[in-house]
């Protein structure tokens, strides 16, 4: 039986680490795949459980050097056990602060051991001052910082040998003990010769500085996580056994009858039962209007109720809320690779023993055939082992994907992955459905046509529909409430099916009904051309008669979003080609595409054929789908993107690898265009990475030391190699300050 599992990693801080976990993962029977993420410290594994168990892969993991335990099953004992007051996002808080401070210790300890190194060792030297025991001191002072803070970077360089392969670790390794080893010959053995113990202190200090200064800058790229996480709120008002009691909202079972007060967070997602009240839900779609909430509506979990109070029914409490789902896809997001992340992995695989034989031949170069002393050949060596290592070029990706989708996420556009993210920016077409993402989904009156005054007719029309539950009879009820007419009674109320509605208002005749049905009772030449033309235009007509008189007619139609003209316009500005399909008959199509400009109509398609049609597209390019997530679901699953477009149900989460929540047309748009900054950032951080790599591994080797006398110590190649994956955290921080 195939299971899938997810491990708390700690222990991991360059891309070699992920390579590392994933091969020695994958490399065992049973294992299917195994996805290895920096930025979230976790794996994901999916794999066999009649082959291989959670315990055993526990114990690959630890082989590596690295520590881990199931993330499910840490949270499971926290909401079950209740030994504390903590939710998940405080132990989230809690673990990054450790490992933070952990960082920052290490740090501060080899700081402190370090500069007092570097000051005999290098600047008293520098300026002619003789310190006695001056070798012996500096052995004192490196030791601890080589094997107390640099015992992590040993055990997992040892684990990744025991694997067969190299890591970044296996680089400082080599080249601290490099300079360590030779120093404690020159010191006790020879007692001659130049000693490098501050280097190899040094050395470690600026890694550990490195580290620390990732792991700030990782915590701030899951701020989107934290702040959602923190709208839940703590304490839920139930009824039990007949009274009103206090729970925390983790103990909110479905089924409970829970009391919203004014000013209150909704604790969990349900169904009002009793009173009204308008919602903010701006946290959740992002639509700052709060909304009108009565019986029968759906309210969700964090979301802040204004002025009202009601009671609703719990019916997803915990983990299935819709912040709890919408917090799981931006986790799952930033835990899937991007394509472009395979290529850096690549590079990583290769890169370590490139790095570590152009050490080897470097030292030989210089010792054997150029005739530099053994000193002067390790240093280049080392050097060169130093300002290597690929933890730039690791961070490229991760944080980048980890950024821009907690931003789409601050805009309620939820990417569930990586690839996705990364498709979105070269996508050739976008198709559209176009009931409910093009249209608003619900018919409303759009022409009056009338003998006497449009609120005369809407008056005589409303009256008798609103005895009827029909969605044309509700888009007539409505307009007359947006007009504020006030209806009248209508006795003797009959439903005529498939034709229209009849009654008695103020004791004569009053019948609303289709065009064929009122030819029946009423001659209607004086209306037949503007009938005509007004179903031309997609749209339906019902004729208003009273006291046996043609009164007007009124047409009605699903009407183009506003949004939806906009984000049409901005996709074919950008050169993407725009579709909509739809199972509607084709004339009313057409007049909608007209309506909105979009040139490329597919008509009368059966949900199960438009994953055909999506396909035929592909042909020319990646497209993306937007619909509903319902009966669009095929097509969504085929496109290369999936875009849902809606209030986050169910449906729409699992089948669109992008969702919007704000129901928002137009952020089509906008996830394209995240998609592009987020793509420009990574190739930027790829870039600098190799870039940086290509021209300081030359140099570190000494190429420039003929013509220039140019030579990068190992402190400086340290310093370097700590700066660039910082700049490239950095680099990719800016990002929050893109509009899109």
């Amino acid at each position: 039986m195939t299971k899938t599992t997810t491990f708390e990693i700690t222990g991991m801080h360059c891309q070699s680490c992920v390579t590392l976990l994933t091969k020695a993962i994958e490399k065992n029977s049973g294992v299917k795949s195994a996805n290895v993420n920096l930025t979230t410290e976790r794996a994901t594994v999916e794999f066999n459980e009649g082959i291989i168990n959670e315990n055993k892969i526990i114990d690959i993991i630890k082989s590596l050097g690295y520590r881990a335990e199931i993330h499910e099953h840490r949270m499971q004992m926290n909401h079950e056990g209740h030994s504390d007051d903590y939710g998940e996002e405080d132990f989230e808080e809690i673990k990054r602060k450790k490992y933070l401070n952990k960082q920052r210790n290490f740090f501060l300890f080899s700081l402190i051991f370090s500069i007092p190194a570097f000051i005999i060792g290098m600047i008293l030297m520098w300026i002619g001052i003789e310190i006695p025991f001056r070798n012996y001191i500096l052995f004192i002072l490196a030791t601890p910082v080589q094997f107390i803070v640099g015992a992590g970077i040993y055990k997992s360089a040892f684990g990744a040998l025991k694997n067969k392969t190299a890591n970044m670790d296996s680089l400082i390794a080599l080249g601290t003990s490099a300079a360590y080893f030779y120093s404690v010959y020159v010191t006790f053995f020879v007692s001659m010769g130049e000693q490098y113990f501050e280097a190899a202190a040094v050395l470690i200090t600026f890694v550990m500085l490195g580290r620390y200064l990732e792991a700030v800058a990782k915590g701030k790229t899951s701020e989107a996580i934290k702040k959602l996480m923190n709208l839940s709120p703590k304490i839920a008002t139930v009824i039990r056994n007949g009274k009103e009691i206090k729970i925390k909202v983790d103990e909110v079972v479905v089924g409970d009858i829970v009391i919203v007060k004014p000013g209150e967070k909704v604790p969990v997602d349900g169904v009002i039962t009793e009173g009204q009240s308008a919602v903010d839900e701006s946290m959740i779609t992002g639509e700052s209007m709060p909304v009108e909430k009565g019986k029968g509506d759906l309210v969700i979990g964090a979301t802040i109720n204004k002025n009202g109070s009601f009671r609703f029914k719990a019916t997803k409490v915990g983990a299935n809320t819709t912040l709890a789902l919408i917090v799981k896809l931006i986790e799952d997001a930033q835990g899937k690779k991007a394509p472009i992340q395979r290529f850096a992995d690549t590079i990583s695989a290769y890169f370590v023993p490139a790095v570590i034989l152009i050490s080897i031949l470097s030292f030989l170069i210089w010792y054997f055939l150029v005739g530099q002393t053994f000193e002067f050949s390790l240093i280049i060596a080392v050097s060169v082992l130093v300002i290597a290592c690929p933890c730039a070029l690791g961070l490229a990706t991760p944080t980048a994907i980890m950024v821009g989708t907690g931003k789409g996420a601050e805009k309620g556009i939820l990417i569930k992955g990586g690839d996705a993210l990364e498709t979105a920016h070269k996508i050739y077409a976008v198709v559209f459905d176009k009931t409910g993402t093009l249209t608003k989904g619900k018919p409303s009156v759009t022409d009056i046509i009338s003998e006497k005054t449009e609120n005369e007719l809407l008056k005589l029309a409303g009256s008798v529909e609103k005895y009827s539950e029909h969605p044309l009879a509700q888009a007539i009820v409505e307009k007359a409430k947006d007009k504020k007419i006030k209806l009248e009674n209508v006795k003797n109320f009959k439903s005529i099916s498939g034709h229209g509605v009849e009654g008695i208002f103020k004791g004569k005749k009053l019948i609303v009904g289709k065009p064929g049905y009122a030819k029946k009772i009423i001659n209607l030449k004086k209306y037949e051309n503007q009938i005509e033309k007004l179903e031309n235009d997609g749209k339906t007509v019902v004729v208003v008669i009273y006291d046996k008189k043609v009164q007007g007619v009124i047409a009605i139609a699903d009407t183009a979003r506003k949004d939806s003209i906009k984000a049409v316009k901005a996709l074919q500005d950008q050169g993407i080609f725009v579709y909509m399909l739809t199972g509607d008959n084709k004339r009313t199509a057409m007049a909608i595409a007209k309506q909105i400009g979009v040139n490329h109509v597919v008509a009368e398609v059966l949900p199960k054929d438009k994953a055909d049609e999506i396909k035929k597209l592909q042909k020319k390019g990646k497209v993306a789908m937007v619909g509903d997530g319902i009966n669009d679901a095929p097509a969504l699953a085929q496109a290369d993107i999936g875009i849902a477009i809606g209030s986050g149900t169910d449906v729409a989460m699992e089948t669109g690898n992008i969702v919007l929540m704000n129901n928002n047309t137009y952020d089509v748009v906008r996830a394209i265009n995240l998609s592009k900054i987020t793509i420009s950032k990574i190739k930027q951080n790829m870039f600098w990475a190799l870039f940086y790599n290509s021209l300081g591994i030359p140099v570190a080797a000494g190429v420039l030391y003929s013509s220039t006398g140019w030579l990068l110590s190992p402190i400086i190649a340290g310093a370097a190699m700590a700066f660039s994956s910082v700049s490239v955290v950095l680099n990719t921080l800016l990002m929050k300050r893109k509009v899109f």
